[in-house]
């Protein structure tokens, strides 16, 4: 192929799907965004007259593009200092649709964006790339600039990562979804009356000095459903951050912008309400719950926006 347009409509076929390698890769839409715009510029720098699989071209500029962003990353340690700084990413528009919100938060995989965080660069692009997408280990060896063999080995240490976590049981985990997603769904929405009729009239709030950071006047504890709601309405824009996940086998949430893990917010529920809210951001705790964390499943009438299992189709 030597025709610019054709190259340009052959990119345009394939944008969604390299969106998407480079979401899984890097945790973050806008910086994926950003990844497949630097591989058009390096396809049409590039001679593609005698490439064969456009597709699979197209794929192995997009790792290396990630691959060289995660380093990057690692190397700046891109990290927040604070969780004020939440509230400089959090969106301003006082009219957002609080659903919508959910909807987004809920659909990324977030345990697993969590989890990929914890790797190496190479281990984490040989992961997402042959364990989401199929694509050939004599490929990736290209992109992480390995042999073959040593790719294969990136991969399967990055699995033995994500797969670490032991099997949930399944039983109570969907009422505990129903009242996890009814309290973050009124956190977002800073709707006074929906948090306290999802929290039990004795619940206790427990949050470590991390967690409470920038927030002075705040106690360590509160106790009854009226002190903790009305605090849970004025952290609405950091609510928007949190999202449903399996936190040592019960529904939580987490924290984690870009898939970097702020906040585990740990939720005991009795019956249809919360009978207690442990927010924890120390750092050291923080790395003993990390590999307790998973996904959840998708609930049954929401299979197509819920949460997704591992696996190479949508972010």
């Amino acid at each position: 192929m030597n025709d610019q347009a054709q190259l340009a409509e052959h990119f345009d076929r394939s944008r969604g799907h390299l969106r998407r390698v480079a979401f899984r890769m890097l945790g973050s839409a806008d910086e994926a965004d950003d990844a497949v715009q630097e591989t058009w510029l390096r396809a049409c720098r590039a001679d593609s007259d005698s490439v064969d699989n456009l597709t699979a071209w197209l794929t192995t500029i997009t790792g290396r593009v990630c691959l060289d962003m995660l380093r990057s990353r690692s190397r700046r340690r891109e990290d927040f200092a604070d969780l004020t700084e939440l509230d400089m990413l959090a969106p301003h528009e006082e009219t957002a649709d609080p659903a919508d919100e959910a909807v987004r938060a809920d659909s990324v995989g977030l345990a697993l964006l969590v989890i990929l965080d914890t790797l190496g660069p190479a281990e984490r692009a040989a992961f997402v790339l042959h364990d989401l997408f199929a694509v050939p280990f004599d490929e990736i060896a290209v992109i992480v600039e390995r042999s073959p063999s040593a790719a294969k080995k990136l991969a399967s240490r990055a699995r033995r990562r994500v797969h670490g976590t032991a099997e949930v049981p399944s039983s109570d985990l969907a009422r505990q979804r129903e009242v996890v997603d009814a309290f973050l769904a009124a956190s977002r929405a800073g709707d006074l009356d929906a948090l306290l009729a999802v929290l039990a009239p004795d619940v206790v709030r427990r949050a470590d000095a991390v967690a409470l950071r920038g927030q002075a006047k705040v106690p360590a504890e509160l106790r009854g459903a009226r002190a903790v709601a009305e605090e849970t309405r004025g952290n609405i824009r950091r609510a928007r951050f949190a999202r449903p996940a399996l936190v040592n086998g019960a529904v939580g949430a987490v924290v984690a912008p870009r898939g970097r893990l702020l906040l585990v917010i740990e939720i005991a529920v009795a019956g249809d309400r919360i009978t207690s809210i442990d927010v924890i951001g120390d750092p050291a705790r923080l790395e003993e719950i990390r590999l307790g964390l998973s996904d959840l499943p998708s609930p049954p009438a929401e299979a197509s926006s819920g949460a997704r299992r591992l696996s190479a189709q949508g972010v």
